[in-house]
Parts: C-alpha cells; sequence; structure tokens
C-alpha cells in the first residue's frame, strides 16, 4: 500500500469518525432537558392569558425542537457537512461560522505562545537532564515535572488570578477583548494563562524527553562520537534528539491537541476568555445545539488531522518508516 492509498484512507476514516462523534453528540443533546424552553414556560405563567403548556410549545417551535428527532437530525447532520451550520439559538441570530471565527483568534492568542515555549522549554529541560543524570538540575526538574502533573490546572489559575489579580493588582481579573492585541495590556492578561498551561504541558514533553533521551545517553554509537570530539551541542542535537523525536511526537502531538480540545475550556472559563473553549461552554450551558455540534466538529477535525500529522511527521524524522510495504 503507497503512502497516497494510506493517507486517503485516514482521510476516509476522518469522515466516519467525525461523523459518529457528532451524531452521539447530538442525541446526548437532545436527551436533555432544554432550559430555554423551562424558561420561556416560566415566563408565560407570570402571564394571565398565556397556559405554561402553550408557551412550551411556542418555544419548543421557536428552537425547532417540535419536529420528529429523525428529521432534526438528518437536517443537522447535512448541515454539519455542508458547512452550513445555521444560526446560534443563544447569540441573537448570529450565524454559528461568525461566531467560532470570532473566538478562534482569542483562543491563538494564548495557545500558540504555550505551544511554543511548552515545546522548546519542555523539550530542552528534558535532553539536559537526561545528559546529567541524578544532578541537582535533574532532582529540581523531577520536582517541577510532580508538581506540575498534580497541580489542576483550574485551581492553579484561581490561585494566580487571586495573588496577582486580586491582591496585587499586576493584572486585571476580567480579560478586556476590546485591548488592542499588540500591546503592554494584552500581554498582562495573557501571561497567567500561558502560565498555567506551560507548566502543565512541559513537564509531560519534559519526562518523556528525558526518558526516551536515556535510551541512548550510552549507547555504543555515542562514545564512538564523544571519541571523535563531537561537541555536546552536536551530540544532543543530533545523535539524541533525532532518534528520540520520533516516539517524542506521539505524546507531543496529544499534548497539543490537549491544549486546544480540553484545556482551553478550563483555562477559558477561569480567565473569562472568549474563545473557543468558553464558547463551547456556555453553548453547553445554554444548550445551543447547532453551536455546539460545531464546536464538537471543529475539536474531532482538529484531533483527527492532527493523527494524521503525527504519522507523516513519523516519515520525515526517520526514512526507515515507510507505509509503502503496508498491506
Amino acid at each position: 500500500m503507497s503512502f497516497k492509498t494510506y493517507v486517503a484512507q485516514r482521510l476516509l476514516w476522518t469522515v466516519f469518525a467525525t461523523f459518529i462523534i457528532v451524531s452521539i453528540t447530538f442525541l446526548l443533546l437532545a436527551a436533555s432537558p432544554n432550559a430555554q424552553v423551562s424558561q420561556f414556560a416560566f415566563e408565560a405563567a407570570q402571564n394571565p392569558g398565556t397556559s405554561a403548556e402553550e408557551a412550551r410549545e411556542a418555544a419548543r417551535q421557536r428552537l425547532g425542537t417540535n419536529q420528529p428527532l429523525w428529521e432534526r437530525y438528518t437536517e443537522y447532520m447535512i448541515n454539519m457537512f455542508t458547512l452550513n451550520w445555521g444560526y446560534s439559538q443563544s447569540g441573537g441570530g448570529q450565524l454559528v461560522t461568525e461566531r467560532i471565527l470570532n473566538a478562534l483568534p482569542y483562543t491563538a492568542l494564548y495557545s500558540v505562545p504555550t505551544t511554543i515555549l511548552s515545546v522548546i522549554i519542555g523539550v530542552s529541560i528534558g535532553l539536559y537532564s537526561a545528559t546529567n543524570q541524578y544532578s541537582r538540575f535533574d532532582y529540581a526538574a523531577t520536582f517541577f515535572a510532580f508538581f506540575g502533573y498534580a497541580i489542576p490546572n483550574f485551581w492553579f489559575g484561581i490561585i494566580l488570578l487571586v495573588i496577582f489579580g486580586a491582591w496585587l493588582g499586576w493584572v486585571p481579573i476580567i480579560f478586556q477583548p476590546d485591548v488592542p492585541w499588540l500591546s503592554f495590556e494584552m500581554l498582562k492578561q495573557l501571561i497567567l494563562p500561558v502560565i498555567v498551561l506551560v507548566t502543565a504541558q512541559t513537564t509531560g514533553l519534559m519526562r518523556y524527553s528525558r526518558a526516551e533521551a536515556l535510551e541512548y545517553v550510552e549507547a555504543e554509537f555515542l562514545k564512538t562520537a564523544k571519541a571523535k570530539g563531537v561537541s555536546s551541542y552536536r551530540v544532543i542535537t543530533r545523535h539524541i534528539f533525532r532518534p528520540a523525536a520520533v516516539p517524542l511526537m506521539t505524546i507531543l502531538i496529544s499534548d497539543l491537541l490537549g491544549l486546544f480540545i480540553a484545556s482551553s475550556l478550563l483555562v477559558e472559563v477561569v480567565f473569562s476568555i472568549p474563545g473557543l473553549g468558553r464558547l463551547t461552554f456556555n453553548a453547553i450551558l445554554q444548550q445551543d445545539t447547532p453551536l455546539v455540534l460545531s464546536t464538537t466538529l471543529v475539536g474531532v477535525m482538529i484531533a483527527v488531522f492532527g493523527n494524521l500529522l503525527q504519522d507523516i511527521s513519523y516519515t520525515v524524522l526517520d526514512p526507515r518508516i515507510s507505509y509503502d510495504s503496508r498491506e
């Protein structure tokens, strides 16, 4: 099987996996009680001229939930895969695609620097710790790793916000989206979310890069390179990092996907960042079905294409890995 055939099959599986996940999300939302219907019924109960049942029926008709489940499901799935994601029920008639496009830049504001810093710091500390095993730096890095694993992101974010926002007043407590992006004020708003996420992401990359690098620290080819007078920098970057990068790519991709899909939701809720995670959280609370399905679809696409990119990167990092011989 050629590499192109393998990629084509993975893309077909991508469509199938997306279909299953979006279907499950739709069914879970359809089975849960709709808070908007109850709100309309409560408001109608205050009006003597309208009964609560009439208000519920009017709300279902307005939200489109009075149709049979199969018809609603078919309509939603067709709209999802034709990119006709409709209008947000909680956004005052705003297009779902417009709300997502407005939220994505705010997620990118902290996720891009977090990704860059996590990769550079995590891999660098891991490689240095492996080549200086059982040193003071290695023990300090191990302590930092356990700290990053143990502390929850949302709790750590709240503590930092209380100390540096409420007590010291160095950073704003509420995120101000109208601040110019390339400004010191925006930097002050993003520094705490980046610290929280870098602490969590760096620990995983650091420990895995250290573990993978230790497999080559005492290798015979490394001793030969040192005997030939190869510099320490070249030994670490070319003779240790290059073979360790192939298995490390697996944890790297999974951590980055976790950053975009899971971590962004917790951090954006804590720091009031109007990004994709907070948009998804509010859509779930308000049972905005079109918006929930659309944000779910975005997360699924990021995850599946990220895994595909991971497989492609294997062949780039290690030419010995080839999909041409796969049956």
